[in-house]
């Protein structure tokens, strides 16, 4: 399943700040579909924890995001127009106070897809 996952309202870093990330609940790997004001690396690994879905970068378990209540792996979700509060928690060098913003889903794709081109760099040949 494939999530497309809006990001926004960021107002203590910028309040144009934004992201659109893809979610593979079963590869367990985001992809940055577009952003400003936020710096995101290109593609990430995502995580599970009692908060919700953790956007991690590529080479650190250190989250980027907390998207809280996001439950990817839950067999009744996550649903289009679902929503709450994402913490930036910063890019992978830099740390200090999280900064409170929202999500909320725009899409869900159930079906299985075969990229041409995958972005996950370890997959390459």
């Amino acid at each position: 399943m494939r999530i497309t996952l809006h990001l926004d309202t960021f107002d203590r870093i910028d309040p144009n700040a934004y992201a659109i990330i893809w979610l593979d609940t079963e590869a367990h790997k985001w992809s940055r579909e577009g952003h400003a004001g936020l710096q995101l690396p290109e593609w990430g690994k995502l995580r599970v924890d009692a908060r919700g879905t953790l956007v991690c970068g590529q080479h650190d378990t250190r989250p980027l995001f907390i998207v809280e209540g996001l439950a990817i792996e839950a067999r009744t979700g996550p649903f289009e127009g679902e929503s709450g509060e994402a913490l930036w928690c910063g890019s992978e060098r830099e740390s200090g106070p999280r900064v409170a913003g929202h999500w909320h889903v725009q899409c869900v794709d159930r079906e299985t897809v075969l990229a041409e081109h995958s972005v996950f760099a370890e997959e390459e040949i």
